[in-house]
């Protein structure tokens, strides 16, 4: 058994926002593998099935972001699953829109989700999907109020793209193919960069377009 657990806030008032792109990909993952997530459990949402030919439970907590751990550690002790068998995806303010980074293991990185969820497995050693909603620092809008707006059109057409790579990459995980996922479909700093320059020369293009009309 493996768990797989796509974070966010529960209820209406928070879907489609950007802290809720972990359950995005669930819903995507479950769709793709005709996983029905509808059963209360372990204080989320669940939904049991196989994966690439791994059984695997879905999970999208419903104890609000900042609880996340407490429903991970009832499905892990429940399930007797090791944290190295637990993936969880969620929302990177320090990621642009549409970019993957795919990670073995690693801290919390300011993520109040992964702070609960490291401090209740008592562990670090899960792998994890990080999925960009920023890139970009917002100097005029208070952090939370940016996770939790909706994204802009530009960056629903970006993200749309990017919940299917991060379906495809959880199964691949599933499958003990992680190596394979990284490869595919995270993004490196030198890939970053890359296309960093390349937005940056876009918008000098319009730039100058804009002078000479």
């Amino acid at each position: 058994m493996k768990i797989i657990a796509g974070l966010g806030n529960p209820t209406d008032q928070y879907k489609g926002t950007r802290h809720n792109v972990g359950f995005m990909v669930l819903d995507k993952l479950a769709e793709e593998s005709r996983i029905t997530v509808n059963q209360h459990k372990f204080k989320a949402l669940t939904g049991a099935g196989f994966l690439g030919g791994q059984r695997v439970l879905l999970m999208k907590p419903l104890t609000y972001m900042n609880l996340s751990g407490e429903s991970l550690r009832a499905a892990a002790d429940f399930y007797k699953v090791e944290p190295e068998d637990i993936l969880v995806i969620y929302d990177d303010i320090s990621l642009e829109p549409g970019m993957l980074r795919i990670r073995k293991k690693g801290s919390a990185g300011g993520h109040n989700g992964m702070k609960s969820i490291i401090k209740h497995l008592g562990a670090d050693t899960f792998p994890r999907i990080r999925v960009g909603i920023g890139g970009e620092k917002h100097p005029n809008q208070d952090l939370a109020d940016y996770v939790l707006g909706h994204f802009s059109k530009e960056e629903l057409a970006e993200l749309e793209g990017a919940i299917e790579k991060a379906a495809k990459a959880a199964e691949l995980i599933a499958m003990d193919e992680i190596d394979e996922a990284m490869n595919r479909y995270s993004v490196g700093k030198k890939k970053r960069a890359t296309v960093k320059k390349e937005e940056n020369e876009t918008e000098m293009s319009k730039k100058e377009e804009n002078k000479t009309e």
